[in-house]
């Protein structure tokens, strides 16, 4: 049989897993790897060491499958993040990743010169640090020489292809987006964009489909591995689509909702959608990782990181209770929670906001605390705050023509049903619970499948993902009048976070 190996590089770590032809795990492999910031706003990766990561998961994960079964390798990768790598194919520098945010100065004169809506209508994307075309004119400005001799510029997926031996490496659709160098139209790298900012494109990978062959290993490299020289790689893409892939939001009006430090909505689109309240609103368009379908991201800083919050500061005894009791503190502090809704409203922005607004003076805020108010019910304020911005994402992409009927959820929110009821009322909608743990794994997984195959990838995704139960929303005139009185508050407390 053959087996198939997905690997996801991280922010945090990097996961390799190994799928079976029918989509069961054989076995899996994760390395942690720490943000290096040695200046406030920075964030950046030591690239040897992710890579050397990289490395010890697929040659674990390989083992334990059984040496020479991978038959096919899918990448998924954060995005934004590169390296400066020298004609001896050396990293020249750390990678700078997302949160790095050292640009940010930069950003709106070259911008107003090249034009706002005109950037927008060539890359899906509005300015923002975390894009690599920012991070890239800040080391033109700072680092001359670096950019100037650098052989290459390589984010994480196409990286490591070079690493494992492809002397010319690809990237998928979907990461070459993140870059905001890239025609999501045309699918090329726009030469405007690059000359002014003064990129050579040559120094870029290929920008390739999802899915498409971009090589084999290099015989030795593939020995060092527990792999075969015929194994193959294929192009994945940024992890959000690759996720969503992997749930099996491959259909118009499907999304993935992605329930981990960050909260994340990944929806598929069967066509491009341009439009004025997405552009306002920060939320892009660019390639899905299944062939011919779009997606955007609607996120949230702050998630599953307010929850962790919460039980370091306030969930004390809970923890105590846990450990004697070898139980999960989360699985405690959740069974504590009241039936009936908080009478707190949370605006959870306990991190910089994401879309819609892209505030980073903004500061977490809970209403409506008086003396009654007991930890159990300040807690569910706080979770029913996170699903309320979630929810405001998904009315303005309905509004703005993205329309999203179903949602599917996988990270560590998906793991408690009470949990994932709470988001299902504080959003009003159905939410599916999949049989599914490491969904950008499996995704780039099925591509690597449907190459082998000749297969179409959305037939895989639905053979190999399967639902486990569909949660109802419930309590909804209270939940719509809330969410109602919660959009107005940021609007109305915006000025007072700027002078706090």
């Amino acid at each position: 049989m053959n087996h198939f190996l997905g690997i996801d590089i991280g922010t945090g770590g990097c996961k390799a897993v190994v799928f079976d032809d029918n989509g069961k795990q054989v076995s899996s492999s994760y390395r942690e790897y720490s943000i290096i910031s040695s200046h406030p706003g920075w964030a950046e990766l030591d690239t040897d060491e992710v890579i050397s990561k990289c490395f010890d998961v697929i040659r674990e994960a390989a083992s334990l499958a059984g040496k020479g079964s991978v038959r096919g390798i899918g990448i998924s990768s954060q995005g934004e993040a590169f390296t400066f790598i020298d004609r001896q194919g050396k990293a020249m520098c750390n990678a700078l990743v997302s949160s790095d945010v050292r640009a940010v100065d930069l950003i709106r004169p070259w911008v107003d010169r090249f034009g706002e809506e005109k950037l927008y209508n060539i890359t899906g994307h509005t300015p923002h640090p975390m894009f690599s075309l920012f991070k890239l004119l800040w080391m033109k400005e700072n680092e001359p020489a670096m950019f100037s001799g650098a052989e290459r510029i390589l984010c994480f997926e196409d990286l490591l292809q070079y690493r494992l031996g492809i002397a010319s490496p690809s990237m998928g659709w979907p990461l070459a987006g993140r870059t905001m160098l890239f025609d999501v139209i045309t699918h090329k790298w726009d030469t405007t964009i690059a000359g002014k900012a003064g990129i050579d494109t040559q120094k870029l990978s290929r920008p390739m489909k999802s899915g498409s062959l971009a090589g084999f290993l290099n015989k030795d490299i593939a020995g060092s591995l527990g792999l075969s020289d015929e194994t193959f790689i294929v192009t994945g893409g940024h992890d959000q689509p690759c996720s969503g892939l992997g749930a099996g939001a491959v259909d118009p009006g499907v999304a993935v909702w992605s329930s981990g430090s960050v909260e994340c909505i990944t929806p598929a689109f069967d066509r491009p959608v341009f439009t004025g309240e997405l552009h306002r609103n920060n939320l892009c368009t660019y390639d899905h990782t299944a062939p011919g379908m779009y997606a955007t991201v609607a996120f949230s800083l702050t998630g599953g990181n307010l929850f962790r919050w919460f039980r370091d500061q306030l969930g004390g005894e809970e923890t105590v209770r846990a450990r004697d009791e070898r139980k999960d503190a989360y699985d405690i502090l959740l069974d504590m929670l009241p039936d009936q809704p908080s009478r707190v409203t949370v605006l959870p922005y306990f991190t910089p906001s994401g879309t819609p607004y892209f505030d980073v003076d903004v500061k977490g805020t809970i209403l409506g605390l008086d003396l009654s108010v007991t930890k159990a019910e300040l807690l569910k304020g706080l979770l029913e705050g996170v699903a309320m911005e979630v929810r405001l994402n998904l009315e303005i992409l309905r509004q703005s023509g993205y329309q999203v009927d179903e949602l599917r959820i996988i990270g560590g929110g998906s793991k408690s049903e009470k949990h994932v009821q709470l988001k299902a009322d504080a959003t009003g909608m159905p939410v599916t619970i999949l049989d599914v743990t490491e969904a950008g794994c499996m995704g780039v997984a099925m591509l690597a499948k449907a190459c082998n195959d000749k297969a179409d990838v959305k037939d895989i995704a639905r053979e190999w993902v399967r639902p486990v139960k569909r949660i109802i929303p419930s309590r909804q005139d209270y939940y719509t009048d809330k969410f109602n009185r919660y959009k107005n508050l940021y609007p109305a407390l915006k000025t007072v976070y700027k002078n706090i």
